[in-house]
């Protein structure tokens, strides 16, 4: 909850309502600015700034840290040195202890009359409400050691154990390296269980709510109601053949990589084959494959690696192995491959479609935008994480372009503590014009949880033909917009809780169909 403007009764008037459990939003930084940098509050700060389960346990404190920023005002904020949380320097004065976007207020959520109750109250009060789950529900790190405990499979995020397990992961998408032949989150959700708007309890599925189960199933998250609670498939245990080659980039040996995994990538789909890549790096995993079948089929991948080593590249190695299972793969190579934590940064990302490893000069296309953003953003991630394999129901409210997708693709253009306003906004510039240059060569498609801020022509490139159902669902479920965030599903852009977001850069987007 925040900007707000009650009188003191109505907030004790809240707290008696959901039994004591509401509290004042702080910076996770804070101690570090008001008792001391060398206090032990601070210094628990300080050991954990760039722990990203940490962060997920602290209601003020995100993973990206402009979040917790005011980015239109300079100094409102409470922040550390990303490259160095032992710096003093960000927590000297004349620097105060600011409270940036963090919330003024949080409830913690124990029940679905608690959610109602904050639905009451923000419908006579006008304070803005936002959701925040990480940290409230399972995190896809427990999930998965519960799933390794119990011998099963399910579907989570890639290479982030912190991500929760029910919310905007799961309701914008849900992707992750098993998607290829075993579906995103939202094809694997069996049910939710949800408090909308209007305060009622609802249960939603394939047999009731059948609308609120469809616009949940891709429609974004914050945005239709507060998730309590969701049932997700379980698949037998699975054996992943793993093939991982790595090395020291250079633009030569990145794009030799990137070529072969473009020529193979149609090939590789089919065969069930997911994964990640860098410019340094591909790790590719295969749930329904043996070892002669996985060696035959990624022996251009492998012939690469051995070439590289044979050479005596620096950094290169060629893995060729197996896991018993999805647990043990990510508990040894993922936990390498995190998301950044702690630091601010831009996101941009684009949908890889099918076509563009079509023909040779498509690849050859694709292979080359791909240096190009990665020349112009360092840092460039290609997730094969497309549900390319998996039948779809017809009943999620993602893109479809998803379902003719290989690839998503996400570059990033961090910032540090003290980076001034017209810093931050150039850096917002740099990834939009960077993905541009997949932007021209793909159909419009990004993914809602990790696309642009400034998306443009948002959507579409995020629902597709899907949005004037979902933008309806919206206004049933919602009429009165408690619920509101940036560029989801029927957002009021001109709301003054976005007056801490910049202003769109004026970036002319060139975008053609293939």
């Amino acid at each position: 909850m925040s900007g707000s403007a009650p009188y003191a009764g109505d907030w004790d008037n809240l707290n008696s309502t959901v039994g004591g459990r509401l509290f004042e939003g702080t910076p996770f930084a804070q101690p570090c600015y008001t008792k001391g940098f060398n206090s032990p509050e601070c210094l628990a700060v300080r050991s954990s700034y760039l722990d990203e389960v940490a962060r997920t346990n602290v209601p003020g404190a995100y993973i990206q840290t402009q979040w917790e920023t005011c980015q239109t005002v300079e100094d409102d904020q409470s922040l550390l040195d990303s490259t160095n949380p032992n710096a003093r320097e960000p927590a000297l004065p004349p620097r105060q202890c600011r409270l940036g976007s963090v919330p003024e207020h949080f409830i913690d959520i124990q029940s679905a009359e608690d959610v109602a109750a904050a639905f009451q109250f923000v419908k006579r009060t006008k304070v803005p409400l936002v959701i925040k789950n990480t940290g409230a529900g399972v995190q896809w790190g427990e999930a998965y050691a519960f799933a390794e405990a119990n011998n099963i499979t399910i579907v989570g995020a890639g290479s982030d154990r912190s991500v929760g397990a029910a919310g905007g992961w799961l309701q914008g998408g849900g992707h992750g390296a098993l998607s290829n032949t075993m579906g995103l989150g939202v094809d694997r959700v069996l049910q939710y269980k949800v408090v909308t708007p209007d305060g009622q309890y609802r249960i939603a599925n394939d047999c009731q709510n059948e609308d609120l189960f469809y616009a949940l199933r891709g429609g974004g998250g914050g945005t239709f109601g507060v998730v309590l609670e969701a049932t997700v498939l379980a698949s037998p245990q699975v054996t992943l053949q793993t093939v991982i080659v790595s090395f020291t980039p250079s633009t030569a040996r990145t794009r030799e990589l990137w070529d072969i995994l473009a020529d193979n990538g149609l090939k590789w789909a089919e065969e069930g084959w997911g994964g990640f890549s860098a410019s340094n790096v591909a790790i590719w995993i295969n749930p329904g494959s043996n070892k002669d079948d996985a060696a035959k089929s990624m022996d251009p991948l492998i012939q690469y690696g051995k070439r590289l080593q044979s050479e005596g590249v620096e950094g290169a190695q060629t893995v060729v192995t197996e896991f018993p299972s999805w647990g043990t793969f990510f508990n040894t190579f993922t936990k390498e491959h995190v998301a950044v934590v702690g630091s601010s940064l831009a996101l941009a990302s684009r949908l890889i479609s099918k076509e563009n490893f079509e023909t040779p000069s498509n690849r050859s296309a694709l292979v080359s935008a791909l240096l190009a953003a990665d020349a112009a953003t360092p840092g460039l991630i290609i997730l094969i994480s497309a549900p390319s394999s998996f039948p779809s129901t017809g009943k999620t409210s993602v893109t479809d372009a998803w379902r003719s997708s290989l690839y998503h693709v996400t570059v990033v253009s961090p910032w540090n503590w003290d980076a001034t306003v017209e810093e931050k906004r150039g850096h917002y510039s740099a990834v939009s014009k960077s993905i541009d240059h997949l932007r021209k060569i793909t159909p419009d498609a990004a993914y809602v949880n990790e696309a642009d801020v400034y998306e443009p022509n948002h959507e579409f490139a995020f629902w597709g033909k899907h949005y004037p159902e979902l933008l309806r669902l919206k206004e049933k479920f919602d009429p009165d917009h408690l619920l509101d965030c940036w560029q989801c599903v029927g957002w009021n852009p001109k709301s003054s809780r976005y007056g801490c977001y910049l202003e769109q850069p004026s970036i002319p987007i060139i975008h053609e169909e293939l």
